[in-house]
């Protein structure tokens, strides 16, 4: 039955005054019956050419969009700019953690269009090199560095739990290397994992070489110009500079103050900033959780 809409009104009005029930209306012209209904009811006020012409000007142009409330939308703007321009994902997360208020990501990017430029940042469908995969926490490690001038910051991210680690270093050499080697094997990585990637940079040689088999099974060093085989890395090394010490170049003398910074990073970072890959957790809080979960589970 190929019919215009105010054709099949017409034909359910005639049918309903000939006394067939609604839903065997619906049934004989493919509708649902409470359309069947809200149509009668329409017409049974407004009387049927009444009706249809109503009927016919609400389909005209598009209709008012629903209006967000202003005091919401100021959260979603305080909450990206608190945040260090996080997505939508996290504004989603803080906006149910701190005012109990549930709206869809598509309508944080539709607020978010209203006062900011907002572009995708990753390309759909993009082939990605082969990286080493883990289904277990201290399984894969992977570390690199970031040049902010004079200083540089040695950086590394259990992939599984993205617990991650960080040292300001004066110099990009093996000696701090190693130096930060042992700093996040003692305090972040249980002083061993399964396997460390690095990139073939030289401060991943020499004295780091010599003793990073002392804490992994084994030691790859990624392929040159495939960030995708670093792509844990690199994702935290974006959310560390944009986060905590921006692309400006610092000097020798403020090392102490990039250091201080960096720690309080780590620490927002692990409790308190949610992470899209491990359920909108902070990566120490979801740790606890899960630790909390298989001993109950025991």
């Amino acid at each position: 039955m190929d019919m215009s809409n105010l054709t099949l009104i017409t034909l359910a009005w005639e049918l309903y005054g000939q006394g067939v029930p609604k839903i065997r209306i619906a049934q004989h012209l493919g509708k649902h019956r409470e359309t069947i209904i809200l149509w009668m009811q329409g017409i049974e006020r407004s009387g049927l050419s009444g009706f249809l012409e109503q009927y016919e000007n609400a389909k005209k142009g598009e209709r008012e969009k629903r209006q967000v409330d202003p005091i919401l939308k100021r959260r979603v703007w305080e909450l990206r700019e608190r945040e260090m321009d996080c997505c939508g994902q996290k504004i989603q997360y803080f906006l149910n953690k701190e005012y109990n208020s549930h709206i869809s990501v598509p309508k944080i990017y539709e607020i978010l269009k209203e006062k900011y430029t907002v572009r995708s940042k990753w390309k759909k469908n993009q082939e990605r090199g082969p990286i080493p995969d883990a289904i277990q926490s201290r399984e894969v490690v992977q570390m690199d560095t970031v040049d902010f001038g004079d200083l540089f910051a040695f950086t590394g991210i259990d992939i599984f739990t993205r617990e991650a680690d960080v040292l300001i270093a004066p110099q990009l050499t093996a000696d701090f290397g190693y130096q930060f080697l042992l700093q996040s094997m003692r305090r972040r990585f249980d002083n061993h994992v399964h396997l460390i990637q690095t990139d073939g940079g030289p401060e991943f040689k020499d004295e780091f070489k010599k003793n990073v088999e002392k804490y992994c099974d084994r030691h790859r060093v990624a392929r040159p110009y495939r960030k995708n085989e670093q792509s844990f890395i690199e994702s935290f090394n974006r959310s560390f500079r944009k986060e905590c010490l921006g692309w400006g170049k610092y000097r020798y003398y403020q090392l102490p103050y990039c250091q201080t910074m960096a720690e309080l990073f780590l620490k927002r970072y692990h409790y308190h900033r949610p992470h899209m890959g491990i359920g909108m957790k902070p990566p120490l809080l979801k740790l606890k959780e899960d630790d909390c979960r298989i001993s109950t589970e025991n």
